[in-house]
Order: C-alpha cells, then sequence, then structure tokens
C-alpha cells in the first residue's frame, strides 16, 4: 500500500532542495499530485500477479498444441534506476498444455508487474516466469519494446532509441518456433499497410536483414 503522507512529504522536501518556494501558486497541490500519481504507477507493488491469470479453461485435448499469441499490448513502468518511466508494447505467446487462459488476462497480468519500480529486462522474464508456472505452459515467449525516460530525457537524450528484449520458456526458446513467432509480431495489421507495431521497427526491419550466425533474421535485429 502506498503511503501518500509521506511521498506528500517527499516532495516537498525534493522541491525545497532544488530551490524552489513548494508553497508558491503553481506548486501548492503538486505533492498530492505526485502522492495520487505514484499511488498509480506502484499500484501492483507486493500484488501477486499470477493470481490475476484467474479461471482457465479446458483446451480439446485432441486439438494440437499451438501458441497463442496477444501482440500489441500496451504498457507503462517506472525505472527503478531513475524513477523515471519508460512504456512500450508487449507481445506475449504460450503453448497450452489442457488449459487456456481468457485473454483479457494477460493484459492485467502485464500492468501489475509493470506497477512497481522496474528493469525491462526483469519485467520481461517475470511475465515469462508468471505465464509458464501459472499455466503450466510448454512454451512461453515474452517480447518487449519501449521508450526509456533515463534515456530519451536525460543524459545521452536519445529521443528515437527503444530497447527490444526477449524473454522464452520451453518450447518457444528453439530458434525455429521463436523466428515464426517474431515473424508474426512483425505483421501488419488488419487495414494497415505499416507494422503491426508501430513502435517496433526494429523486428520490422529485421524481415529484410540477413541472418546472423545462430539466429533468426528477427533475432539479429533484436
Amino acid at each position: 500500500m502506498v503511503d501518500r503522507a509521506r511521498i506528500e512529504a517527499a516532495v516537498l522536501e525534493i522541491l525545497e532542495a532544488i530551490g524552489e518556494d513548494p508553497t508558491r501558486e503553481g506548486l501548492g497541490s503538486t505533492p498530492r499530485r505526485v502522492a495520487e500519481a505514484y499511488s498509480e504507477f506502484f499500484s501492483g507493488v507486493g500484488v501477486d500477479a499470477r493470481a490475476l491469470l484467474g479461471e482457465t479453461f479446458a483446451f480439446d485435448e485432441a486439438a494440437p498444441r499451438e501458441p497463442v499469441l496477444m501482440r500489441g499490448i500496451t504498457f507503462r513502468s517506472v525505472c527503478e534506476h531513475h524513477l523515471l518511466p519508460f512504456e512500450g508494447l508487449a507481445h506475449i505467446a504460450y503453448v497450452p498444455t489442457d488449459r487456456l487462459i481468457g485473454l483479457g488476462r494477460l493484459p492485467a497480468v502485464v500492468d501489475a508487474l509493470a506497477s512497481r519500480p522496474q528493469l525491462q529486462e526483469r519485467l520481461g522474464e517475470q511475465l515469462a516466469d508468471t505465464i509458464a508456472d501459472g499455466l503450466d505452459a510448454t512454451g512461453v515467449l515474452v517480447v518487449l519494446e519501449a521508450s526509456h525516460g533515463c534515456v530519451t530525457l536525460r543524459g545521452p537524450r536519445q529521443v528515437g532509441s527503444t530497447t527490444v528484449t526477449v524473454a522464452s520458456r520451453g518450447s518457444l526458446s528453439e530458434p525455429a518456433a521463436r523466428a515464426e513467432l517474431m515473424t508474426l509480431i512483425g505483421q501488419p495489421t488488419a487495414g494497415t499497410t505499416g507494422s503491426a507495431v508501430a513502435e517496433a521497427p526494429a523486428a520490422n526491419r529485421a524481415a529484410d536483414e540477413p541472418t546472423k550466425a545462430g539466429a533468426t533474421g528477427h533475432e539479429a535485429a533484436l
């Protein structure tokens, strides 16, 4: 549970520390606003993301076990190094055993794990573990692409840069299976001429790039 009173007190100290007058017009309500924002940003602290998988559904035993892919899940998080935001898209695939999950549960899990001080690399690994363990999935693939405030707003200020991370488990750690899903992630959505993921140019560029040794074209770009 976020302690709003303590956050407000801390914001007052920060404003004074940078040489500002926290009582001047325009800043009077800032500590309260920051506390409200932090309550939302960090609402996932202490939440059991696995419990958010919720009800599962029986899968036809005779049906082939093909991957289920949900792409373009928007997320935002806060980098634990500078407490600056990062945001982007998550693409999640899993290979079911005998149970399926309601697709609306995947964004809920992403939001819970993202709503805490995070690292993008760790977020992907936590998503993969939660889905693999919670569904007993035989394979999981999580691809995240995000723009980081600590890179775009400070220091190098690389406003056009994004970071791509991949986490995989089980059968979807195999290069061929990963390559197929990377291709699907990069496909345009219905009614568009560009990428299915406007913010994920790396996956699309990779479709036309030579394959590196031991990796698919998509993975070479990642």
